[in-house]
């Protein structure tokens, strides 16, 4: 065995430790929020998570993956193959155990910048700072400060929406009966959209603009005549109180906390397996280009690791973004 193939074999372990990690990690973002209005039980979005998680990472992850996460290296600069491989490697095994470390002591960490800047670490010792894209760390960077804040505002907007057009109404429950169709509706458009732009198989259709627009119009108006007729034959009264409002968003809720966990799976499965694929171009080939083909089997390798790092430690960082930050509803939660 030469050292290419001795260093794709670790490269697989270290690739579905990532995953494992990504998995315990970021199926906070996707079930947390449901997990904390009670939308559902901790067991039922570990179970949930995974299948969807393994489904998206497996049947609509790209078969063609970014080598370099990001762009944040040039690796033309650096000549040797055998560099560029311990490199990456080192770069997926770091990030591995630092997701690992935060996830045992329960913190919410992004897994996409960890293995950035494992991979801007790698490129400093091997090629100088020359070597990065220093503009596009700066991007990166800047989206650490910003997204928190465009979130917290989007949320407050939509969750002020909910409560003066719904819960400080005296008749509550038939504004709940109206406008959650209507939430639905948007949330549909939101699902096709980001379906159409985000996903990778999306990106692979090339649907253009126009056609994208016109599917999420058809299947908005569809969820909102559908919707109508479920909220309608909702078993709820003026009685309840804000119960009643709570269960008609448990169910809008639990809905886009599905779409998220599919759509996770999907597109953060390169983070683990991006590297991997880059180590088994270059001990096949000896070289590494920007994109790479993914074998099938380590897709599957990507999306067993997600799905086993939910079942085993999902809970932690779900009871932390859950639970510890705030008091959720199902209002507030589908807010989030």
């Amino acid at each position: 065995m030469d050292l290419y193939d001795l260093f794709f074999y670790l490269s697989l372990g270290a690739g579905f430790l990532m995953a494992f990690n990504l998995g315990a990690n970021d199926v906070a973002n996707s079930m947390a929020s449901a997990v904390g209005a009670k939308a559902i039980s901790v067991r039922q979005a570990v179970l949930i998570a995974g299948i969807l998680n393994f489904v998206g990472a497996v049947f609509l992850g790209s078969h063609v993956t970014a080598t370099i996460s990001k762009g944040i290296i040039d690796p033309s600069q650096i000549s040797d193959p055998k560099l560029l491989m311990i490199g990456m490697f080192a770069a997926l095994l770091s990030a591995s155990l630092w997701v690992m470390v935060a996830t045992l002591t329960a913190l919410p960490v992004s897994s996409t910048h960890s293995i950035v800047g494992s991979i801007m670490g790698f490129g400093l010792v091997a090629g100088g700072p020359s070597v990065v894209n220093w503009l596009k760390m700066g991007g990166i960077v800047m989206s650490w400060i910003i997204s928190p804040f465009f979130a917290a505002t989007i949320a407050y907007l939509i969750f002020t929406h909910i409560r003066r057009t719904i819960l400080f109404r005296r008749d509550f429950i038939r504004q709940a009966i109206r406008w959650g169709p209507i939430w639905m509706s948007l949330t549909m458009a939101l699902i096709s959209l980001s379906f159409v732009y985000k996903t990778p198989i999306g990106k692979e259709l090339q649907l253009g603009h126009a056609m994208s627009l016109s599917l999420t119009l058809a299947l908005s108006l569809g969820v909102w005549a559908i919707g109508r007729r479920w909220a309608k034959r909702l078993q709820i009264t003026q009685e309840m109180g804000a119960e009643g409002v709570e269960l008609v968003f448990r169910k809008l809720q639990v809905g886009t906390s599905c779409y998220v966990a599919l759509s996770q799976g999907a597109n953060d499965v390169a983070n683990a397996i991006g590297p991997v694929a880059a180590i088994y171009l270059i001990s096949k080939e000896h070289i590494l280009l920007a994109k790479a083909p993914v074998p099938m089997e380590i897709l599957v390798l990507g999306g067993l690791g997600i799905a086993i790092g939910i079942a085993v430690l999902g809970h932690k960082v779900m009871a932390t973004v859950g639970d510890k930050i705030t008091a959720l509803t199902n209002t507030r939660g589908f807010a989030v």
